[in-house]
């Protein structure tokens, strides 16, 4: 079974280098321009013959998040993945964003302060991640209770991609995650 995305929102986020340099890097060619507004890219397989995409030129056109989703479906085909696959590989950042997770890791305890930086598996695009954050005086001690007992967390904040790392920066609304707890 294939999943098909269809939350404007995710395309909003892809950036558009991050899907020039996935076609260039998997064999795809940029054919011609299209009306000023976007590129066409081509591939060629070869038992199943070329496929096309619709590339965007800037992020601000109206139609950027549908050109983006059907990229994302094309590439899926052409891959055989799934689109979750693709749009992982894409997503480079998530603003406010809230992570549901586990911490793992305590790293490091900032000498004569209350913080120090985390690391927690949370999901991002239908996928266990782990995500990195540096977290400051409540939300630390929270952060610390949570690691010793096991207990799920909820963190808000703007979720980066870095050399294939996520890390969760401007952390806030730092908690236990009580639904879960509840059951």
């Amino acid at each position: 079974m294939k999943v098909t995305v269809r939350e404007r929102e995710i395309f909003q986020n892809i950036e558009l280098e991050e899907l020039r340099n996935y076609l260039q890097t998997h064999g795809w060619r940029e054919e011609r321009s299209f009306m000023n507004n976007a590129t066409i890219c081509l591939k060629q397989e070869l038992e199943r013959g070329e496929f096309e995409i619709l590339l965007p030129n800037r992020k601000n056109l109206g139609d950027y998040a549908t050109r983006i989703s059907e990229a994302t479906e094309t590439l899926a085909l052409v891959e055989n993945c799934s689109q979750l696959e693709i749009i992982h590989e894409l997503l480079a950042t998530v603003p406010n964003t809230t992570i549901q997770g586990i911490i793992m890791q305590i790293e490091q305890l900032v000498a004569d302060k209350l913080s120090g930086e985390i690391i927690l598996f949370g999901v991002i695009i239908d996928k266990l991640q782990k995500i990195k954050t540096k977290l400051n005086d409540h939300s630390y001690i929270l952060a610390l209770k949570a690691y010793q007992e096991r207990l799920p967390i909820l963190c808000t904040g703007d979720l980066i991609k870095e050399n294939n790392t996520f890390i969760l920066k401007n952390p806030h609304d730092f908690t236990l995650d009580n639904k879960i707890m509840d059951t």
